[in-house]
């Protein structure tokens, strides 16, 4: 879990690293007999072009390395909308055999995982939220872009609650690496899952309390005071608490608000109340 959570972090910093990156000139790239380009043109935006043929346009466009996959010479290409609000997409720029050099993008909208490259394929591995199941897509020059499989969100297996400790984590989302708390989040949250763990993922280390009991808030990356969520650990009875803000009202709460002890209740309420 302590590995996603640092991928997560990578990839937050991505996400404000583009609008930098463009201030410094791109310099043409050989490739297919030809150069690729990455210049401005209309309005701020940036054009990848292949011998001056346009192939990719939008506010964030930067070549990332050269690559070969089943013999084929492949340049990956990061394109996106800038800013810190949406990660960039992978463009697979490639040409086929008898055919002009093309860019594939790797995701339809908002962001791709990172590529993962194999002799033979490129695999873009997602990181799975607690509750989530993903499609983990692959590119060859053979088959194109196709699913290769699914991945799930999973706990370290024989963990159980005598495992909790609140003090060794970096953020409260590392409990979901217990098997026994995972399971007991799912039977709480239910479909719920997935949204209110999103929104534990910029947070701090858990505080601990005097009962035992452990608790972290947090938000959704970029999206801070919006749906903020809040979970506590009470490892001695073996209980869970969640809690995110609403559009409406107080925050909706996992179990209902007469369950919850007075001292989570009021970290709960200095940590997202509102």
């Amino acid at each position: 879990m302590k590995i996603r959570l640092a991928a997560l972090a990578l990839l937050c910093a991505a996400l404000a690293a583009p609008a930098a990156a463009q201030d410094r000139p791109q310099p043409p790239v050989p490739f297919a007999g030809g150069q690729l380009t990455v210049t401005e043109v209309d309005d701020g935006e940036k054009a990848l072009a292949f011998d001056g043929r346009e192939l990719a346009r939008n506010y964030y466009v930067s070549y990332d390395r050269t690559v070969e996959v089943g013999g084929v010479e492949v340049a990956l290409v990061e394109v996106g909308d800038g800013g810190n609000a949406c990660g960039a997409i992978t463009n697979i720029v490639w040409k086929p055999e008898g055919g002009e050099v093309e860019a594939v993008p790797a995701a339809e909208d908002c962001g791709s995982p990172p590529a993962a490259v194999t002799s033979d394929a490129i695999y873009f591995v997602p990181f799975p939220m607690p509750g989530e199941t993903l499609p983990v897509k692959m590119w060859s020059p053979q088959a194109g872009m196709r699913v290769a499989g699914e991945m799930a969100f999973a706990p370290q297996p024989d963990t159980g609650w005598r495992d909790v400790d609140g003090a060794g984590m970096a953020n409260i989302l590392d409990v979901f690496s217990n098997a026994a708390v995972y399971e007991a989040a799912q039977r709480l949250l239910g479909a719920d899952l997935t949204e209110v763990a999103s929104g534990l993922i910029v947070g701090s280390e858990p505080q601990v309390l005097p009962s035992g009991a452990f608790y972290g808030s947090g938000c959704v990356p970029h999206a801070c005071g919006v749906s903020d969520a809040f979970m506590a650990v009470d490892p001695a009875k073996r209980k869970l608490y969640f809690a995110q803000q609403q559009d409406n009202g107080g925050p909706r709460m996992w179990p209902e608000a007469a369950k919850w002890p007075r001292e989570l209740r009021t970290a709960m309420n200095e940590a997202i109340g509102r």
